[in-house]
């Protein structure tokens, strides 16, 4: 039971702050109740958890408990959500929310952040307009005294939306919705492979009552034939419509034919499309008569442990949760923690959830448009670019005159990384329906100079659509890459070989090395006629080191293999109890990679180039570890990682400061370093690079569509004929690479100067638990590192 006098009041900005889970769970809850812990903790505030959701709060006692630090231990890894959510039917009466404000005074907490749906956060919202009556009430009928509730007279509420259907309006993504998403492309991949086999269709119903968000993205993600949505509904000839495409596919050749369904799929009058319908129109005998299966994928959705962007996600928007409690005032209207893009804010919770219920409204009063249009431009962005894919010369009308068709090239550079050939696959279906001659250069500019004339195959050639389709899902490069650059190439050769084969647009995929092959071209443009053209970069690399963005296609990938390689290490360092590992992580001179898996795994420290490794910090965390050891008994079950970047130092490696630990544990504890090379360069691509991949790439093409058919000399005195296409804060925006290469880049250790995660460093610190440690002097560089060893200054 609780108890029946309140504690003291905390002091000054002091706070007792409860967390609790409601609605369905989804992957990635675990990590906000972990941050809320924390991060309450680190700010000197008591924390809390409830129990089973509302039914907790209104039922008090034992299911309201009060959580230290080392309670959540272990939390990252795990799906659902570990303290529960059950329906409460009581909280929906006054008289249920009463005895939940009485328990919330009788433990003296007085702040509540919620993760759950908008009907979760509708009702926390409905609970705090009503405190103040709520007391006043509990007070009248002696349930408590004017004393008792008097220091709890304002009720902080913040919302975490935790949702597989990412149905809130106002943020891009809910936590838990990638991780869903990456389930159904999962097992739609290997649905694939049996429908190839046997020249089958499969019809997939995937949840999403209101909101065809999972659909739609499963879609995009694994190339589906034809997609069926609750915002977008077919027009009436929605059957005739799938017919063609799906005939138009299996005459090219398609071997499988994949429709998804969401289950509230519906026509434009209202009535339910169920998969028996489209299945028995696919297995027509007097149509396309196809082998058809039905398969529902149900709960499989929504179980499993987080992908890395829900951890990381669900930790940075658990922090900020904790903040905004401290930040507000009795007056702060209800926020709920959103992210648009790349960027983490605060936003109204009623607007939010009002434009949530709208949707639905919209839907119900067969008002697509206004359903469309309350979605996020990034939704609607995504239909657009299915539209596209799915239908590539499908429709006439979409075709460009003669004149103003282009040869647009696509060239990959750099190394392998998740979701190259997604975007190339866009790209090429963006070509073709607006009829522009897409052509592959293989194996980057070093197969461009010396192999562009063989026969019978040259490694200048048209794509094969047949071909291209099939690549949604692909990993690495099938057209090739490399790190050569144009100037190793021979710059004169590149710029003959682009007149000789008369590109009009160059479309680049790659990393820092595509960077830099840009940047070579457009500095050779003013001497050679031929590189005037529109040309544009959209980065692709595993390290997330090219300037101009926040996001590279394929970093998202790496991290999900990384935490899978770091869940199975961890998993060895918690059965021996007594371990830590030291992973070395790929990433270039930029520790994002490393960063943003740290927060994703729960890293005790991380170790990045742009803060570099001293002795002195390496001291102070073995010295951190030989304490924790020292008060870990043996009961806990989380083992611990220390995450190297493989450029933070030139000494300090994985296994040197694994031996280094190893020494000085004298036999108390051990350690192991262990390094996953290349394997975080991923095999099959994840949902969010497939999807980013498609919708860039289009914009991209786009890009250089406006910018063709316009004289060499216009092109070469426009700054944004030459641009890199990049996320920054909340928007996609098209950089000037003149611009980016001069204010932006950090040319000696190949990454942007500004570098938007560095805050998260201080997150993983925090959250780890690790000490303030002494950081590394920054290294002299030129005349001052030689005058220095001089003895001279």
């Amino acid at each position: 039971m609780g108890p029946r006098q309140p504690p003291p009041a905390l002091v000054g900005k002091k706070r007792r702050i409860a967390m609790m889970t409601s609605g369905g769970d989804s992957p990635g809850m675990n990590g906000a109740i972990r941050a809320v812990v924390r991060m309450a903790v680190e700010k000197g505030c008591e924390a809390y958890c409830i129990y089973e959701g509302y039914e907790g709060l209104v039922q008090g006692g034992n299911l309201i408990k009060k959580m230290e630090w080392s309670d959540v231990r272990g939390w990252l890894s795990e799906g659902g959500t570990l303290i529960g959510t059950a329906r409460c039917m009581a909280f929906y009466e006054r008289p249920g929310r009463l005895k939940a404000a009485k328990n919330m005074v009788l433990h003296g907490i007085d702040a509540l952040i919620i993760c759950g749906g908008d009907g979760s956060l509708t009702g926390a919202d409905k609970f705090r307009a009503e405190w103040p009556g709520l007391l006043q009430e509990l007070v009248e009928q002696k349930e408590l005294t004017a004393e008792q509730v008097q220091p709890f007279k304002h009720l902080n509420i913040v919302g975490l939306v935790g949702s597989i259907d990412n149905d809130m309006s106002g943020t891009d993504a809910t936590i838990g919705c990638f991780s869903a998403l990456g389930r159904i492309c999962e097992m739609v991949d290997y649905i694939e492979a049996t429908a190839s086999s046997h020249s089958r269709a499969f019809v997939i119903e995937v949840m999403g009552r209101h909101c065809g968000w999972l659909a739609l993205m499963a879609g995009v993600a694994t190339g589906a034939d034809f997609v069926f949505i609750p915002e977008k509904p077919r027009a009436d000839n929605w059957r005739e419509e799938m017919c063609t495409v799906v005939a138009r596919h299996r005459k090219i050749g398609k071997r499988k034919t994949i429709v998804i369904i969401a289950e509230g799929a519906h026509d434009q009058h209202g009535n339910k499309i169920s998969p028996s319908m489209v299945k028995d129109l696919l297995a027509d005998k007097q149509g396309l008569a196809l082998d058809t299966r039905i398969t529902t994928l149900g709960h499989v959705q929504r179980g499993g442990t987080a992908c890395a962007y829900d951890r990381y996600l669900s930790t940075l928007q658990g922090v900020e949760a904790v903040n905004a409690v401290l930040d507000a005032t009795p007056d702060t209207p209800t926020p709920f923690i959103a992210i648009n893009e790349n960027k983490i804010t605060r936003k109204p919770l009623v607007q939010a959830v009002l434009d949530t219920k709208e949707v639905a409204i919209a839907i119900e009063a067969r008002d697509f448009d206004k359903a469309m249009s309350l979605r996020d431009n990034e939704f609607s962005d995504f239909y657009n670019s299915y539209m596209t894919t799915t239908t590539t010369s499908l429709n006439d009308s979409t075709r460009l005159p003669e004149h103003k068709r282009m040869r647009i090239a696509i060239i990959h550079v750099g190394a392998p990384a998740g979701g190259v050939n997604a975007a190339t696959r866009a790209a090429v279906a963006y070509c073709l329906t607006r009829g522009h001659e897409p052509i592959a250069i293989h194996n980057g500019f070093a197969g461009f100079a010396r192999h562009h004339g063989d026969k019978p195959l040259g490694a200048v050639r048209p794509f094969d659509w047949l071909e291209v389709d099939g690549w949604a899902s692909k990993g690495g490069s099938e057209i090739g890459m490399n790190r050569e650059l144009p100037s190793e190439s021979g710059m004169p050769l590149i710029a003959e070989l682009f007149a000789l084969y008369k590109i009009d647009g160059l479309f680049i995929i790659g990393g820092f090395e595509g960077f830099n092959a840009l940047s070579q071209l457009r500095k050779a443009k003013d001497e050679y006629p031929s590189l005037r053209i529109p040309m544009t970069l959209l980065p692709a690399t595993i390290s997330n080191n090219v300037p101009g963005t926040e996001y590279s296609i394929g970093s998202d990938t790496c991290l999900n293999e990384l935490v899978r390689y770091c869940d199975t290490i961890k998993q060895s360092a918690s059965a021996s109890r007594r371990r830590v590992f030291v992973i070395e992580t790929q990433g270039g001179r930029s520790g994002y990679i490393a960063t943003l898996a740290g927060l994703s795994v729960g890293a005790v420290a991380v170790y990045t180039p742009e803060e570099g490794v001293s002795i002195n910090m390496l001291a102070a965390d073995i010295n951190h570890l030989r304490e924790v050891f020292e008060k870990d008994s043996g009961q806990s079950r989380a083992g611990r990682l220390i995450l190297i970047n493989e450029k933070a130092s030139k000494v300090y490696n994985a296994k040197l400061i694994a031996d280094m630990i190893r020494e000085e544990a004298r036999d108390r504890f051990e350690s192991r370093d262990s390094i996953p090379g290349h394997v975080q360069q991923g095999g099959t691509p994840s949902p969010m690079d497939r999807t980013r991949a498609v919708r860039l790439a289009i914009k991209c093409i786009e890009h250089l569509e406006s910018c063709g058919n316009r004289s060499a000399i216009d092109v070469k005195e426009d700054p944004l004929s030459y641009t890199v296409i990049g996320i920054k804060g909340a928007s996609v925006v098209f950089s000037a690479m003149q611009d980016v290469e001069d204010k932006e880049t950090d040319w000696p250790n190949r990454r942007p100067k500004d570098e938007f995660w560095m805050g998260y460093k201080g997150v993983v610190d925090i959250l780890s638990g690790r000490p303030q440690v002494p950081r590394p002097e920054s290294p002299l560089v030129g005349w001052k590192a030689k005058d220095k060893k001089r003895g001279l200054i």
